[in-house]
């Protein structure tokens, strides 16, 4: 799940798409000299500390790594933590297609609509270094990333997160930006380059979530690849 289909990189923000060498200063780490110390929690410790719940719908842009658009795209993402999650996306305009991506807590369920097809891999043999993980708590942040402060723009506070180790990664970088300690917006840059921008909307913390909300069975008639633990 290493390219454009990748369902956390596939299209779309509510954004005026930047340059190529302007997205990637905004993924590129600060200078040592201007990044704080971490002694204090950053804006996204802080943010799961207290998380338990989030719904979200977001719009998201993909760029290639000139700059050029690949696609626009919307979906929606909740999570339990810890460990299960669901993101679901689909293109703009598109009739059906769209790629859904389910952590129940023991499985990892990958379903491309397009393709009718279902991968399924336990939860701890997966990549462990996604921002969906990171959200669900999969993985303990600290040891998984390395975090920054990188500032105040777009009127966003922003933390920097890279994976400490890039052979169980999925992305190169991620940025965070926070306002009023709520996630607003997420930029990455996967392993060929390719920039994603996701803006949240209708954002709800900490609200119940059905227990169905955070199941997966695959459809009848699709393809199945890998076997769930039961």
């Amino acid at each position: 799940m290493r390219n454009a289909s990748t369902p956390w990189l596939l299209a779309a923000a509510a954004l005026v798409l930047a340059s190529a060498p302007a997205l990637a200063a905004r993924a590129a780490p600060p200078p040592l000299a201007q990044a704080k110390a971490l002694s204090a929690p950053t804006p996204l410790d802080r943010f799961l500390a207290h998380l338990h719940t989030l719904r979200v719908r977001f719009r998201q842009t993909l760029v290639d790594a000139h700059g050029g658009l690949l696609s626009h795209s919307a979906g929606t993402l909740i999570v339990q933590r810890p460990g299960k999650f669901r993101w679901s996306i689909h293109r703009i305009h598109a009739r059906g297609g769209g790629q859904l991506l389910v952590a129940d807590g023991r499985n990892l369920w990958f379903y491309d609509r397009g393709l009718k097809q279902v991968t399924v891999q336990p939860l701890s043999a997966a990549l462990s270094a996604t921002p969906a993980m990171l959200l669900s708590g999969t993985v303990d942040v600290h040891k998984a990333f390395r975090e920054r402060l990188a500032g105040w723009r777009e009127g966003l506070h922003w933390v920097y997160v890279a994976p400490r180790q890039a052979s169980g990664a999925d992305f190169r970088s991620a940025l965070f930006g926070f306002d009023a300690g709520t996630l607003k917006k997420m930029i990455l840059e996967d392993t060929l380059g390719q920039v994603a921008t996701i803006t949240f909307q209708h954002i709800r913390i900490n609200g119940p979530v059905p227990a169905a909300d955070l199941r997966f069975t695959p459809p009848p008639g699709v393809d199945v690849i890998g076997h769930p633990l039961h």
